[in-house]
């Protein structure tokens, strides 16, 4: 079992995210590129809400490649083009991670490879 780590002597998260999780003995790991969100047909929403969706849906088709889920992430690291971004990428990881919430971080870059992406995301999963 994932063991959440939240010290007392720290500041608790300043989201719905743990500090760190303990990954216990024998669990393989699983790194997944920074994904973007681009459908299959190359399809880029504006919303990015609906980008991060896209985001979380590649690294779920990744992760079950190797038989795990979203519910295994222990790690998330996410990026923005902008401060107002931040909102609709949060509010999507939260909907999608309803237990244990995964160590995260969250950035705000310049941008990527293409003007249209406004989040990327890559994580670490567990199983």
């Amino acid at each position: 079992m994932l063991k959440p780590l939240a010290p007392a002597s720290i500041r608790p998260p300043f989201a719905r995210y743990s500090h760190g999780i303990e990954v216990p003995a024998g669990k393989r790991l699983v790194l997944c590129s920074g994904q973007l969100g681009i459908g299959p047909d190359d399809s880029v929403p504006e919303d990015v809400g609906a980008q991060a969706e896209l985001c979380f849906a590649n690294i779920a088709a990744i992760l079950a490649e190797a038989g795990l889920g979203l519910a295994d992430v222990v790690r998330i690291n996410a990026y923005v083009t902008d401060r107002a971004h931040m909102q609709g990428y949060m509010a999507v990881r939260d909907r999608l991670f309803t237990g244990t919430p995964p160590a995260s971080t969250l950035m705000i870059v310049s941008g990527f490879t293409r003007p249209e992406f406004k989040v990327e995301i890559e994580v670490i999963a567990a199983g």
